[in-house]
């Protein structure tokens, strides 16, 4: 079967360890069913899988990409059939060990064997097949095409999580997302209007900047030095009450100065650094709380699957290409030049 897999992890260039070519069909072990993929979102989760970084040891060739939507196809041995061959289905990406306390607690995702698709022993979903566990499979919410659904299990439950667990976000709070146009971003921005938050987002782009104004967030702000001062200002001197932080060092500063007193800022991501100033003394003062956050539960993905479907919320698309095409869609991903998500898709059939 045609698959996208990293050759190998590391080097100057990591876009050279990707690949375009046949491997064998998964059969699917005890446990797991094969879903014949149809749609698959990329994450930046797959280039630092082209840079040799990932949950536990990577082996290669090790097929990428941890979202994806496509049909049930197959059963492992002794495994009961949840949703029937031909079902249409989105996954979810988290793999555990279902045994410790975490997982049979309320948050698995703080499992010690935590994993993704394509992680540790984990082939991933770009491909024109993929196993993944058989409890990890939902139906499509009935207002999404398989394109649309592929989106959602990755960046789409990680704003899912930051904005209404790790933030406990109501209707009516304010919300700073920096970093706009990016993917976990954009989704966190989406989901926000659609719970009825008011939406602050920040972006050294004027265009992305405007891109975010006509999807409905209600300003868009300059990072920068005045940033923070801009904020407090749209909030009548009180601050947002939660910041939803994926950039780091570039924005900290900005992000702790513009949250309100007793707010809370929930990092998820570091993309232009991880290590900036604590300001130890703001943080105590003003009584912030600093939540840090990864991916979600499978009960949180439910959640976000009927959270969609009741808002009627469609994921922002910037490129559908086919698999064929992947090489050009991880370029334009390493390079930032993507507003939303990017999909490849199996033969025109999502």
């Amino acid at each position: 079967m045609l698959c996208v897999y990293a050759a190998a992890g590391g080097g100057e260039d990591p876009l050279v360890n990707l690949v375009v070519g046949e491997r064998d069909m998964p059969a699917p072990p005890p446990g797991f069913v094969r879903i014949r993929v149809r749609a698959a979102s990329l994450n930046h989760h797959d280039l630092w899988t082209l840079r040799g970084v990932g949950g536990g040891a990577i082996t290669y060739p090790r097929t990428l990409g941890c979202d994806v939507a496509g049909i049930v196809d197959a059963y492992g041995p002794d495994t009961p059939e949840m949703l029937a061959p031909g079902t249409a289905v989105v996954c979810h990406s988290v793999i555990t060990c279902g045994r410790c306390d975490s997982c049979l607690g309320p948050d698995e995702t703080l499992c010690r064997t935590f994993a993704m698709l394509s992680d540790g022993p984990y082939e991933g979903t770009l491909a024109e097949a993929c196993v993944v566990p058989a409890a990890n499979c939902f139906p499509l919410p009935r207002h999404l095409d398989l394109r649309h659904a592929a989106c959602l299990p990755t960046t789409f439950l990680t704003a899912y999580r930051m904005l209404f667990t790790r933030a406990a976000c109501r209707p009516g709070d304010t919300v700073c997302i920096q970093g706009a146009g990016g993917g976990v971003a954009t989704a966190a921005e989406a989901l926000a209007l659609a719970a009825g938050l008011r939406v602050i987002v920040v972006s050294r782009s004027e265009e992305r900047r405007a891109q975010a104004l006509a999807r409905g967030a209600q300003h868009a702000v300059e990072p920068g030095r005045a940033a923070a001062a801009a904020i407090i200002g749209l909030t009548a001197g009180r601050g947002v009450d939660a910041v939803i932080e994926t950039v780091g060092d570039a924005t900290w500063a900005t992000s702790l100065r513009a949250v309100r007193p007793g707010g809370t800022v929930v990092v998820a991501g570091a993309t232009t650094g991880p290590n900036p100033p604590a300001d130890l003394a703001r943080v105590f003062w003003r009584q912030l709380t600093i939540r840090g956050s990864t991916m979600g539960t499978r009960a949180e993905f439910q959640s976000l699957l009927a959270f969609t479907e009741s808002t009627g919320l469609v994921p922002l698309v910037d490129t559908v290409l086919p698999l064929s095409e992947a090489p050009e869609a991880f370029r334009r991903l390493a390079a930032g030049q993507v507003t939303g998500k990017l999909v490849l898709e199996v033969d025109g059939s999502a």
